[in-house]
């Protein structure tokens, strides 16, 4: 899992039938600190109703597959959260 914002929608009239009525967004990958993490943004379903702006929790891989009623959908990225709050504590050489 890792934390992400999302930065944008995005709108496919064609594509894979076991996609359709998926909700599709840009989320770019952040640090902690709520910086860009150097990773590029990502295309992601949403299943938790996230809008731009906000601060996500991201998976992908074969869990993000996983999220979805259909297992033959081809997802690589899910929004699996949204995140209120986020507190951690640096520690030195950790992050």
């Amino acid at each position: 899992m890792e934390v992400g914002i999302v930065v944008g929608r995005v709108t496919a009239t064609r594509k894979d039938p076991h996609l359709v009525g998926t909700k599709l967004l840009l989320a770019q990958p952040i640090q902690l600190n709520g910086e860009a993490s150097p990773s590029s943004p990502v295309i992601a379903i949403d299943t938790v109703g996230a809008g731009i702006g906000e601060k996500v929790i991201l998976v992908s891989g074969s869990v993000a597959a996983r999220v979805t009623s259909n297992k033959d959908a081809p997802v690589d990225a899910a929004i699996i959260g949204i995140i209120d709050t986020l507190e951690y504590e640096k520690i030195e050489g950790v992050y």
